[in-house]
């Protein structure tokens, strides 16, 4: 179920650095190396795909761009904040 602007607010309150961009949210990591963002990524992709909910992810060398949104609701629901925590915790480790 798509979320209202006031739990969009809560849920990106407890987001670091991620920016609402229209029915999307989005973050840029930078990372050590080509490698690192490959690993990151790969990381993502196996998430994603457990949750079968995928972002959009775009690589530039050590930079790695995500945005997310819930196309079948055409806006931000909990699966894209669930992922967006759960990417930050990859990126941590």
């Amino acid at each position: 179920m798509k979320l209202k602007k006031q739990e969009i607010d809560a849920r990106m309150s407890k987001l670091s650095g991620w920016q609402l961009a229209g029915d999307s949210i989005k973050k840029d990591f930078k990372l050590g190396d080509f490698p690192a963002a490959m690993g990151f990524v790969v990381k993502i992709a196996l998430e994603a795909e457990r949750v079968q909910h995928h972002p959009d992810i775009t690589i530039e060398y050590n930079r790695v761009r995500i945005v997310l949104t819930t196309h079948s609701e055409e806006g931000l629901t909990t699966k894209d904040f669930d992922l967006a925590e759960k990417i930050e915790k990859f990126f941590g480790a």
